[in-house]
């Protein structure tokens, strides 16, 4: 590989990973029916939050914990999906 390469390589390589952190720091809200739940980008769920009007439906509350997470996890994914995608493309360039 010629140094330009090389150096358009590693620029690449940092932006992926400020991208990696940027996205792993974020925190993303993930609602259903009387909760919400917040996680971080690396897939911690960090808080439930639960409308107390909710604790006398215990099967709908388990219901909307488990819409809620996947709901976050979706936005989680699809983010991710798009922010890394774009190096995916760049990297077509460098014959890989």
């Amino acid at each position: 590989m010629n140094p330009g390469m090389l150096k358009k390589l590693k620029k690449m390589q940092d932006e992926m990973m400020e991208a990696q952190a940027r996205l792993e720091s974020k925190e993303y809200f993930g609602k259903a029916s009387g909760v919400t739940v917040i996680m971080q980008g690396t897939k911690q769920l960090i808080d439930v939050e639960i409308n107390p009007e909710m604790l006398d439906e215990v099967e709908m509350l388990q219901d909307s914990i488990l819409i809620a997470v996947n709901d976050a996890l979706k936005q989680i994914e699809d983010e991710h999906n798009e922010t890394m995608g774009q190096f995916a493309g760049g990297m077509g360039g460098f014959g890989f």
